[in-house]
């Protein structure tokens, strides 16, 4: 069986068979994650975390079960995990948007103060979870920018974000 043959190169790091496989499905993992609504990480993202767990757990792969279902699989459940991640998340212009159409200086001295309230909050985190949630939510830098730029995997970056917005709803809720 030649799927079986595929999945024992794979699994002894063939890198031709690797080669062929993000060939071949790369496009295929990109539409599938088409089809759902990010806000954080494209569906080229999905696709790249997905080989890269491919490659990272290629010792678990299974010969006697199809590859493109184990390879989809992964990708499902990245992008799970991702979207439970993102229902946690704070936009963090929605604790001050609400005032932002009138031109009233009373409302622009509150949204003032709400803003310096919020970025008091901010510096009450961890610092590399300040520095990570900073590059991210205020200067919107992506995850990939911020892997770049810190040197930490996406993952990581991902759990400080999750911290950071954990613990800032806390604070948030009790004002």
């Amino acid at each position: 069986m030649e799927n079986k043959k595929f999945i024992e190169k794979l699994k002894k790091g063939n890198q031709k068979a690797f080669k062929k496989a993000y060939l071949l499905y790369y496009p295929k993992l990109i539409l599938s994650a088409k089809k759902f609504n990010f806000k954080f990480l494209s569906p080229d993202d999905f696709a790249q975390e997905t080989f890269l767990k491919l490659y990272q757990n290629k010792h678990l792969l299974k010969t006697d079960v199809l590859f493109d279902k184990q390879l989809y699989s992964i990708c499902k459940n990245n992008i799970i995990n991702h979207l439970k991640r993102e229902q946690k998340v704070i936009p963090l212009n929605n604790h001050y948007n609400t005032f932002e159409d009138e031109d009233d200086a009373n409302t622009q001295t509150l949204l003032e103060h709400r803003k310096q309230e919020f970025f008091n909050l901010i510096k009450q985190l961890p610092e590399q979870q300040q520095k990570i949630y900073v590059l991210h939510k205020v200067e919107q830098y992506t995850y990939q920018e911020i892997m770049e730029h810190t040197g930490l995997s996406k993952k990581t970056i991902a759990n400080h974000i999750y911290l950071a917005n954990k613990f800032l709803q806390k604070k948030v809720v009790k004002t």
